[in-house]
């Protein structure tokens, strides 16, 4: 890190570095599967707005729980050094002590809980394990005796958590069932959110094989890893049509496909770039996920109008 830098940091106020360890970049793309899952609740005339924003401050709380567990979990294990190509984090660069994140952790992981506890009541006391499943998760992917993330098992788990879980966990605490439509497009946000874990994965590919973790696109190389992004969005937007075709869907739910334009250009990159470019399709990716979750909704609801 430069001297600029560094003097540039020394001058952050407390609050400053803490919106820096939430990472408020990755924040938008946590809420795309529980927006998506409220377009459906509203075309089914079952949205319940309580619900819903607990749903929504559950799924910010979770992702910024993450983010912390992983800032310091990383740094502890060696993961984040000088040649890290990633946003900044703000344990390995002396901003905040590892204890300070690990009790922030856990101050959101319990805020994080007792929204959940509001969802379970809501609908079902088994949405309590399904909670403590996701804050396990959350702080398991870089953390404790065996560190998924690091075997290569990070795509499935994010795949899960940010799919059928986010996506039928807020229909259902709304909906008190979970309908064909949600099955189904809790698979295409699964994907895409997944897809945001592979650009990740692509751009560590150095650093990740220098730790020792093992990630796909570790074990099985840049172009497999490339290859997966693009079937991971070819198939989230395929997805639509399909529905659309089964009778699932309105054919307002089509507008989602107006994020393709956000596709391309982040594509591109992903194809062509290595290394801290890649940071660039990174928000890109985010940016898919959330326009493709808002303009789904704003098909819905002007489909139930």
């Amino acid at each position: 890190m430069h001297s600029s830098q560094l003097a540039a940091l020394s001058q952050l106020s407390i609050w400053q570095v803490w919106w820096l360890a939430i990472r408020p970049k990755t924040l938008p793309a946590a809420l795309s599967s529980v927006i998506v899952a409220c377009g459906l609740s509203w075309h089914d005339g079952v949205f319940r707005l309580g619900p819903a924003l607990a749903a929504m401050a559950v799924a910010l709380l979770l992702q910024i729980g993450s983010n912390l567990a992983n800032d310091v979990f990383d740094y502890e294990r060696g993961v984040d050094t000088e040649e890290r190509k990633g946003p900044m984090r703000v344990t390995q660069a002396g901003l905040l002590a590892p204890g300070q994140v690990r009790l922030g952790m856990k101050m959101v992981f319990f805020v994080a809980f007792m929204l959940w506890l509001y969802l379970a009541w809501a609908s079902s006391w088994y949405m309590i394990l399904v909670g403590l499943l996701a804050i396990l998760a959350a702080i398991t992917y870089t953390g404790g005796p065996f560190p998924f993330g690091a075997y290569g098992l990070g795509d499935p788990f994010v795949f899960l958590f940010f799919g059928p879980v986010a996506v039928m966990g807020a229909y259902f605490v709304q909906a008190l069932q979970v309908s064909a439509a949600a099955w189904w497009m809790s698979v295409a946000m699964g994907l895409i959110i997944t897809a945001i874990l592979v650009v990740n994965n692509l751009r560590d590919i150095p650093t990740d094989s220098a730790a020792g973790r093992k990630t796909l696109a570790v074990r099985f190389g840049p172009t497999w890893a490339r290859r997966e992004y693009f079937c991971c969005l070819i198939i989230a937007y395929a997805l639509v049509p399909a529905l659309i075709w089964a009778g699932l869907l309105p054919l307002q739910a089509l507008l989602s496909w107006g994020s393709l334009v956000v596709v391309w250009p982040t594509w591109r990159l992903v194809e062509e770039q290595e290394g801290e470019v890649l940071n660039i399709a990174l928000a890109g990716t985010g940016k898919i996920a959330m326009s493709y979750s808002l303009l789904f909704a704003v098909g819905l609801i002007l489909a139930a109008l």
